[in-house]
């Protein structure tokens, strides 16, 4: 089995719920409609959770900073398998500590299909997307500022639709440029369990995969004895090249027993889910604190990131 069929293929299930899935309220949808955004269909109705967010009526206040969650890879805004949970937890998490659906916002960005985890990378229109979605939950709040939580591959799409700047994608258009940073809109960005330098599982693989690609994928570079990383992915490399654009405060949390990245969390001797210039970090040692669980159990983690 390749590595990315091992990352997402969950052989572990959680049991049926019964609880309804989410979805974007009906007056978010008719504000999409009406502004714009209708084609980017952020409500994927065709998947089970596979957005949710809104206000229940168009004069229901928003007394906190919304917050944006973006999911990774295979994933879905919101599930009930091991794997493919979303952002289930945070949710139900953030709902009991006060938080109303008006301020809970997350869409499903890829196609939540494990099996085509491989195929996925930091693609033009998964940015657009991303970034459309940050500047239309703004917009639709009328909040001045929004804290995004971010997991695996959501962690580095968010960074660059937050960034912003240009790129190109000749799978998907060719020569792109996203538009002027929106770190000013950020108060807190969270990522967790991302692969900020690299997968150590793309040193086997090699830039083979669109995953591992070495423009807009993961891959890691090569070292020359003690020299390197070389030829580390652009897409990464631009990333990197400058701190603190994801937002006023910036923390990670992760886990070097995470399955997903392996090797301690190590790329070439630096924590991958390490953001440069973070102000802050939670770092697991132990089970259960795998990949998906950095997300799942430390939702009062989260919490306590965003000052609540």
């Amino acid at each position: 089995m390749s590595v990315f069929r091992m990352l997402f293929v969950c052989v572990f299930f959680a049991p049926a719920f019964a609880q309804t899935a989410p979805t974007l309220s009906g007056d978010f949808r008719n504000w999409l409609n009406a502004n714009g955004y209708a084609a980017y269909d952020f409500a994927r109705d065709d998947l089970d959770g596979g957005s949710f967010g809104g206000k229940t009526t168009a004069g229901q206040a928003v007394n906190r900073r919304p917050v944006i969650f973006v999911h990774g890879n295979g994933d879905r805004a919101w599930g009930r398998t091991f794997g493919q949970t979303g952002w289930r937890a945070s949710r139900d998490a953030f709902l009991a500590a006060g938080y109303s659906e008006a301020e809970l916002y997350a869409t499903t960005w890829g196609p939540a299909n494990p099996a085509l985890a491989s195929l996925q990378y930091h693609s033009y229109s998964y940015l657009d997307r991303t970034r459309a979605f940050i500047e239309a939950v703004l917009a639709y709040t009328g909040a001045s500022q929004v804290d995004v939580i971010t997991h695996s591959m959501g962690v580095t799409l968010a960074r660059k639709a937050i960034k912003g700047g240009g790129g190109n994608d000749s799978a998907d258009g060719g020569t792109y440029n996203l538009g002027s940073p929106l770190t000013a809109r950020i108060n807190t960005f969270i990522g967790i369990a991302g692969a900020n330098h690299g997968l150590a599982s793309c040193y086997f693989t090699g830039p083979s995969t669109p995953t591992c690609g070495a423009t807009n994928g993961f891959y890691p570079g090569y070292m020359a004895g003690v020299w390197g990383p070389y030829s580390v992915s652009r897409f990464l490399t631009d990333l990197n090249r400058t701190t603190g654009f994801e937002g006023a405060k910036v923390y990670t949390i992760w886990s070097t027993v995470d399955e997903i990245v392996g090797f301690g969390g190590l790329v070439y001797g630096r924590y991958t889910a390490r953001i440069n210039g973070q102000d802050g970090e939670t770092v697991y040692s132990e089970t259960p604190y795998g990949h998906f669980n950095c997300k799942d159990l430390t939702t009062s983690v989260q919490l306590d990131r965003l000052g609540y």
